[in-house]
């Protein structure tokens, strides 16, 4: 059996209401954004919904934009 104690614990992972808080955005919003897939990459455990801290900065990244015309 493995114990806790031996187990590397990665990153922290983050609450929907912590990850909206931090993008300015609605809880519901980072919803919409889930259900459409243009959304940060998040992990389904049961019926909690999570985000790898590391999965919100790729996103924000990916969508950081230098002018508002199409490209």
């Amino acid at each position: 059996m493995i114990r806790r104690e031996e187990i590397e614990v990665g990153e922290q992972l983050a609450k929907p209401e912590d990850v909206a808080e931090y993008l300015g955005i609605t809880v519901g919003s980072l919803a919409q954004h889930r259900y459409r897939g243009t959304g940060p990459a998040f992990i389904k455990a049961g019926r909690r919904v999570l985000y790898r801290w590391s999965s919100v900065e790729e996103w924000l990244t990916a969508n950081t934009r230098t002018i508002t015309g199409a490209a």
